[in-house]
């Protein structure tokens, strides 16, 4: 299929609910189907009209139908698909309309460059954990993947031996340990791409504010830590750039930190993020404060489009601050990675990768492109030239093989939406460097308490069963004006939870 946009005048869907809503234009977007939000000249279809009947005498089904309307005739398809056996019910419902929906688009349009087919949501690995605490054999959880989601072989192996790999982590941690994440929304510059709710560096009135805001918050984990007997395995400082910081706040800030630890923390970690926010001061710091585990993230080794992208820094930079940290500190180093920036080519990732695995950091996270609301990517959109899917897959690929060339081996994953090459994020670290924060955020099998700007709380039952979440506000002036009021909420939600 080619990657020509597909216009609908309009769409008519059987179904309020908005998860089915959801899931159907999920779909339409893999097929690049568009419904303009204004009326236009000329549509490819008038009508798109989807209409999803749901049986289960004995074997739940669903029947999907599409009519597909131009201006002088009505085209319809149709598909009935089974559930599994072991289906929860709801979710097999939403399962089989996008399946029977994928296919029908599939054989109308085209095949799609979808290589993880119908498989949404940011957690993948999660299911994987499921069908392995069912007793599911490997084998098996690779073939549901390919024949109920439609995910390429290669991405549902991935996937799988991934959350393999998670087990140990996962079962290190009991309902009394949880991860504290602190979240610091300031930055230098803001990058293209960025849509976290970050903040150029203010003046000191405003960062006296966020510290004695942050302060009251760690107080109040204290407190919590103390009460429910807890025992914090991981404290993780991102942002933002928590290093954008001046000296004197980021000292404090680490000094906060430090003291929400216990005899059990194994995992300190600091995103040290851009080179340019990165002295030999704060190295000291961590070093005093025990930090065990850095990030410094290129991005990318091109200059031209760290330019472009509003870094401010060059592939040089990188190098020296990585070998300056080395030189001065024990900490684990983990560097980030983007497939898919504007005017980069399959050239530019094979030089970039090659770049990185030579100064052998322990972890290196690559990330898809995601075009996200917020970004100035998002608004420009139309103006930048950015790789198409099939160059970003290509991309991919020479990454990947790089990586396990020289004994990187990938550990978690996840996904968002927008991205480019319909990909995924990957961590891949070597041997025993494997990030427990990274693990435990994304398999929800650990309460994580987060604090500061934008930061969430997932408090999970000690059952497991359930999550109890709580979002600090985006907006920093919202997060001054009321973080009395979350600090009354979550301590609510523990005593929840935990109980009183």
């Amino acid at each position: 299929m080619s990657e020509k946009t597909i216009t609908i005048g309009k769409l008519i869907i059987d179904n309020d609910k908005e998860i089915i809503h959801k899931i159907i234009k999920e779909i339409l977007l893999l097929f690049r189907l568009y419904i303009p939000k204004t009326a236009v000249q000329h549509c490819d279809y008038s009508v798109m009209e989807i209409k999803n009947t749901v049986t289960n005498a004995g074997e739940l089904k669903v029947n999907t139908r599409i009519y597909l309307t131009t201006d002088d005739r009505t085209e319809s398809l149709q598909q009935e698909t089974a559930a599994n056996s072991d289906e929860n019910p709801k979710a097999a419902v939403n399962r089989l309309i996008k399946w029977n929906l994928y296919h029908l688009l599939k054989t109308k349009f085209g095949k799609v460059t979808a290589p993880w087919g119908i498989l949404h949501g940011v957690r993948p690995a999660k299911i994987v954990h499921r069908y392995i605490a069912s007793g599911m054999p490997r084998e098996t959880i690779i073939r549901r993947f390919i024949d109920d989601y439609a995910v390429s072989p290669a991405k549902a192996a991935l996937l799988t031996d991934i959350a393999y790999r998670q087990l140990p982590t996962i079962a290190s941690s009991d309902a009394s340990t949880i991860s504290i994440y602190i979240g610091i929304p300031f930055c230098l510059s803001r990058c293209l791409y960025c849509s976290f709710p970050s903040n150029l560096l203010p003046d000191e009135t405003v960062l006296n504010l966020f510290m004695a805001a942050l302060h009251k918050e760690v107080i109040s984990l204290q407190s919590l830590i103390i009460r429910y007997k807890l025992k914090v395995q991981t404290i993780y400082i991102g942002g933002g750039t928590p290093t954008s910081l001046p000296e004197k706040y980021f000292a404090a800030l680490l000094k906060y930190a430090a003291s929400l630890k216990t005899v059990d923390t194994v995992e300190f970690t600091v995103e040290a993020g851009r080179p340019d926010s990165i002295t030999q001061e704060k190295i000291l710091l961590m070093n005093e404060y025990c930090v065990n585990r850095i990030s410094v993230n290129p991005q990318t080794m091109q200059e031209r489009t760290l330019n472009f992208i509003g870094r401010k820094h060059t592939p040089q930079d990188i190098i020296d601050v990585y070998h300056v940290i080395r030189r001065m500190s024990s900490a684990k180093i983990n560097m980030d990675l983007i497939l898919g920036l504007p005017g980069e080519s399959d050239a530019d990732t094979s030089d970039t990768i090659k770049k990185v695995i030579g100064l052998a950091p322990d972890d290196i996270t690559v990330h898809a492109l995601a075009i996200k609301k917020g970004s100035a990517l998002k608004l420009n959109k139309s103006d930048i030239t950015l790789p198409n899917d099939a160059v970003v897959q290509k991309m991919a690929h020479i990454v990947e093989n790089a990586l396990r060339r020289s004994d990187y081996q990938p550990y978690y994953l996840y996904r968002q939406g927008y991205m480019s090459g319909q990909l995924e994020n990957t961590g891949y670290c070597k041997k025993d460097a494997a990030s427990i924060y990274n693990i435990q955020i994304m398999s929800e099998h650990q309460t994580i308490l987060g604090i500061g700007g934008n930061a969430s709380t997932k408090i999970v039952a000690p059952a497991g069963t359930y999550l109890k979440t709580l979002f600090n506000p985006k907006n920093l002036a919202a997060y001054l004006k009321s973080v009395d009021d979350y600090i009354m909420r979550r301590v609510s939600l523990m005593e929840e939870v935990y109980g009183k």
